[in-house]
Parts: structure tokens; sequence; C-alpha cells
């Protein structure tokens, strides 16, 4: 049996898009308390279901999937350039395909303006008219209003007209970002999109006995099974070693190792990699935010979806790519393996001019990750980072990095780390890792 909560969050995801929602309506209809009702909106939202509009309230709009994660709606809009709303509130749910930016005649932007598009112009009410017949949202900049009879057109049509404060460039950088971000987490592999899904998991039931257990076993040669309840919650995990010495008619909620380690689908695969090298697991049960079966990873997927990472070319570049993009690897005879230098750039300095602490964190861990690599012991999750000093190393200098092994093995590693600049040693780190084998 569903709770209040959930069954609020199926009748949110029932309403059609575009639809209005309150708590006080919520509470009214689902017979809740407007508290009960509150958070229920609020996981909504998180869950992409509905978008909160300062001024104009919280709407359903359409789920994105995750290969259109780059285009935004005109919700998101307002939400970015603190926009206020002054018509067509109903189409704020839909979304944009790209925007215009109005500098030109009023017959050379509608050859750029059409359907599913967004011109940001200023105070040009005729421009607002012809982009609204055209099929297009307005965003003003400015501050400026627009007429009332564009409003109506606009409430007519469902196309948003939307009023910021922020000038043409301002907004257009605002949206940028706000499109690579998005890039940047569709870059980011994440669980959900790896996981063996729930119709393709063996699971077990708690009501089951072991003899279910050898009969899985047998079948498929896995010895590792989730258990669930009748409401597809995850009760624990099966294994090999928990049936020992218990006769075949044993009820599996009696021997199963309660309260397992759980993940969500929007968890990173490098997180769950994480997971399982320190508790030692080899697989892991994917639930929803009601602690109910999605499906599984195990590590083998786990270990092909970082190799894959690894092979694909960067869509949107993050901190770490700028700090380490330019690491050359050269070959040091004298101490038999390899150095990494890079330069130190302005993005890689604090407000005194000189490498950041966090910067030079993320170039030793990729020195050390990388110089394991090319020994053959696969990739590394750091355990413990002991920086014992760093002098202040100036932007422009050359900064080389040596790793090197002082201790490793099959799961554990331990790499001492030396930094210089100009034949000076500026640093000095340890760090213990957990090897992730290939």
């Amino acid at each position: 049996m569903a709770t209040k909560h959930e069954q609020i969050l199926q009748y949110i995801d029932s309403l059609p898009v575009g639809e209005k929602i309150s708590v006080r309506q919520i509470a009214k209809d689902m017979a809740v308390s407007e508290g009960t009702a509150y958070r229920a909106i609020k996981e909504a939202e998180n869950k992409g279901y509905v978008s909160t509009i300062e001024r104009v309230g919280t709407i359903r709009i359409e789920t994105k999937k995750k290969e259109n994660i780059e285009k935004l709606t005109y919700a998101e809009v307002v939400n970015i350039v603190d926009g206020q709303v002054l018509g067509g509130k109903a189409g704020l749910h839909k979304t944009l395909n790209k925007f215009v930016i109005g500098a030109m005649k009023i017959e050379a932007m509608m050859r750029y303006t059409g359907a599913g598009n967004l011109l940001i112009v200023g105070n040009r009410t005729n421009a607002h008219s012809y982009a609204i017949k055209a099929g297009a949202a307005v965003l003003i900049t400015g501050g400026f209003d627009t007429d009332d009879d564009v409003k109506k057109l606009a409430d007519e049509l469902e196309l948003p007209i939307i009023s910021t404060s922020y000038d043409t460039f301002t907004v257009a950088t605002m949206i940028n970002r706000a499109i690579y971000d998005q890039l940047i987490k569709k870059e980011i592999v994440q669980v959900s999109d790896i996981l063996t899904p729930l119709e393709k998991t063996i699971c077990l039931r708690t009501t089951d006995i072991v003899e279910t257990w050898f009969h899985h076993n047998s079948e498929t040669g896995h010895g590792r099974f989730p258990v669930i309840d009748q409401n597809l919650k995850v009760q624990g995990i099966i294994t090999s070693k928990d049936i020992m010495g218990f006769s075949k008619d044993t009820s599996i909620d009696k021997v199963m190792t309660k309260n397992p380690i759980t993940i969500n689908g929007k968890t990173s695969v490098a997180s769950a990699a994480q997971i399982m090298v320190w508790e030692g697991i080899e697989f892991l049960p994917v639930v929803d935010s009601y602690n109910r079966l999605e499906g599984m990873i195990s590590r083998q997927d786990v270990l092909q979806a970082l190799q894959m990472i690894q092979r694909q070319p960067q869509i949107g570049e993050k901190i770490d790519d700028i700090v380490t993009n330019q690491f050359v690897a050269i070959e040091d005879d004298f101490r038999n393996g390899n150095v990494f230098r890079c330069e130190v750039t302005p993005q890689m300095t604090n407000h005194l001019g000189t490498i950041s602490y966090g910067v030079f964190t993320t170039l030793i861990t990729e020195a050390a990750n990388r110089y394991l690599r090319s020994q053959k012991k696969g990739d590394i999750v750091v355990e413990n980072i002991s920086i014992y000093f760093i002098k202040s190393v100036q932007m422009e200098s050359i900064l080389e990095i040596h790793p090197k092994i002082l201790e490793v093995g099959r799961k554990f590693g331990k790499i001492d780390i030396e930094a210089f600049t100009d034949g000076t040693v500026v640093a000095k780190a340890m760090m213990m890792v957990q090897l992730i084998e290939r």
C-alpha cells in the first residue's frame, strides 16, 4: 500500500503539463495536511515534475529526458534571469530550442525567429508582437514592460513573455552558462545509465525459502541476490555465506543480511566505485527515494563505465579539466619513472597570485593516478592525503611533480609525492589510496 506521500507524488505526476499546483489545493484534493502536501511538492520539484517560479507559483512541467538535458524550459529561464512573467504563463513548461538576440531591424529579426525560439530584446513592443505571432517566447531586458494587447496574445497562444532587469549581454551569458552546466551534468555518467533494470534483476522475496536461493544459484551461477518485500522495497541481501548451516526450508528473512547498503540512480558512477571499494562489496541494489528496487549494478558494470568515461571526449570542461589538461608526462631516468610537468596559470592561483591549496591537491592526485595507471596498477580512490609542507609557487612557474610508489598491494597503495620548481622542492605529500583493479 502506497503511503500518502507516494500517493501525492503519483497524483502530481498524473496532472497535465502546465497545470498550476498549490499546497492548499493538493491538501484539499488528497485529504492531507498542508505540511504533507508541501513536502510532497518539494520532492516533486527535486524529481523535475514541477517548477516553482516567484510571482507565478508552482506549475507541472514536462520531465526532460537525459539526452535533451541541454535544453531549457521557459520556467527554468525565468529562474536563471530572476525574471517576472508578464503573460503566457500556461506555456512556461515548454522547451526552447534556441535563443535569438534582437539587435537588428524587425524584418531581419523575424528571419531568425521561429517556433520554439526565445527572442531576447529590449522595449520594442512591435518586435514582441511579431515574435509571439511567429511562435516564439519573448525575454524583455532592462526591466521594461510590454503592451496589454501583446500580453493578451501571449496568453491566447500560451507563449511566455518574461521581463528581467538585466541587460541583453548579461542575460545571454547567464543562459549560455546554464546550458553549459547542463552539458557537464550530461557528461557525468550516473548509476541509472549503467544499472541492470528491475525486470532483468533476479530478486528473492522475504517469504521465499533458502531452497529458492539454490534454484537461482544453479540457473545463473551468481551467489548474491537482493531481497524485497511485496512493495518492492529492499529488505536485505542474501549470499552464499548467509545460508551456510541452514536447512533449505528456512525462511530467507531469517538468514539474510538486513539493512544493506543501497544507492540512488542519480549517484555518479565514481561515487558508486568508491563505496564498493571502501565497503568491499561486489554489487549494489539501486533504489528510488522510497527504497523500492530499481535495479542493480555490479563491480564489473562500474569498471566498464569508468573505462568508457576515460575514452570519451570532453563535452563540458570542468575546473579539474582546466587544471590538468596541460599536464605533460616526461621520462625521468634518475628516478626511474614518470615526472609530470605543468605551468601554473592564473586560473590555478589564489587571491595572492600563488598556487591554491585545492589546485595543488588536484594536481598531485592526478599525477598519482596517471603514474599508477602507467604501472598497470589501475585507477585509484584517494583515502587520505597528508601534505607535509607547500611553499608559495607563483603564477607562470613551471611545476614538476614526482610521484613515487612506497608500497602497493592488490587493493592498497602508499605514494610519496614531491613537487619542484626550478630544481627546488616546493611541496611534499603522501597519499594513501585504494586501487580499483581493471
